[in-house]
């Protein structure tokens, strides 16, 4: 009777780890699809900075807004004091840059950002040959260790964000999640990226930064703190689009976030050449 009470829960635990290891492999079937969706982050293919007044857009080699096809001279955005303004086939309309406010010339998605006090327009093209040389990407060993769960310390603030561009901007904090790994207490501080979300972002460099796994450090998200406590899932961790285009605008890691330990989950480092 003993045997079979000892075989039964070790029949449910291994049905649990499957289960989560299903959820992690359905996990990673969703993120390779979104990088390979027409306008995922594969299919970047340009960024252009806007300068004050009229920019022109199309096919010819000299507008400020250079396309891989179309017509020569498809448009304009003109940048007025933050404003911007599209105008194509007569029509003109106002953009609100980092929005869903796009313009199609052909196959092409123009979207309009603002990063720090610099209008751009980002240019998405399913043809991209960043897309067309997409072929996956590689992972470690999926491990239910690096799923903690964590103490959460209410403690909001703004912490100054970092992106590519060297430009810095804050970002709200609400507190940071305290747990031990590696026989080490360590902390984590994520941020909230829009008003109103319902997770926090993680950005964040390990011991593995630089060499497996992306120079720049990796993302994840998490739920939002329940009964003083929070879910970490680093086999969720993945790279950043700056891995995957260099048209993207990523944010760098807090100094806050540099942990003191190997992270051997989620996504290692993306080599395109590796994959043509």
């Amino acid at each position: 009777m003993i045997r079979w009470a000892a075989l039964l829960v070790a029949g449910i635990a291994m049905a649990a780890t499957t289960a989560y290891q299903d959820s992690i492999l359905e996990w990673r079937k969703n993120r390779d699809a979104a990088l390979r969706k027409p306008d995922g982050w594969t299919s970047l293919a340009g960024l252009f900075w806007l300068h004050e007044g009229v920019n022109s857009f199309g096919a010819d080699p000299a507008s400020d807004v250079p396309l891989p096809s179309g017509p020569a001279h498809a448009g304009t955005f003109e940048l007025h004091s933050g404003q911007i303004a599209a105008t194509m086939d007569g029509q003109t309309r106002v953009l609100t840059p980092d929005s869903k406010d796009v313009v199609t010339v052909g196959r092409l998605n123009l979207w309009p950002i603002k990063r720090g006090d610099r209008y751009g327009i980002r240019l998405k093209d399913p043809d991209s040959e960043y897309r067309r040389s997409f072929r996956g990407i590689q992972y470690f060993p999926i491990d239910e260790k690096y799923r903690i769960t964590a103490k959460w310390v209410a403690a909001p603030r703004q912490i100054p964000i970092l992106n590519v561009l060297g430009q810095t901007e804050p970002s709200e904090n609400p507190g940071y999640a305290v747990f031990e790994l590696a026989g080490k207490e360590m902390r984590l501080y994520p941020i909230i990226e829009e008003p109103g979300d319902q997770q926090l972002f993680y950005i964040f460099r390990d011991l593995t930064t630089g060499k497996e796994t992306y120079p720049a450090g990796r993302f994840f998200y998490s739920a939002m703190p329940k009964d003083g406590q929070v879910v970490l899932d680093f086999n969720k961790a993945y790279n950043p689009p700056c891995a995957f285009t260099p048209y993207a605008t990523c944010p760098l890691p807090p100094k806050e976030n540099y942990l003191p330990a190997r992270i051997e989950a989620g996504e290692k480092t993306y080599h395109a050449e590796q994959h043509r």
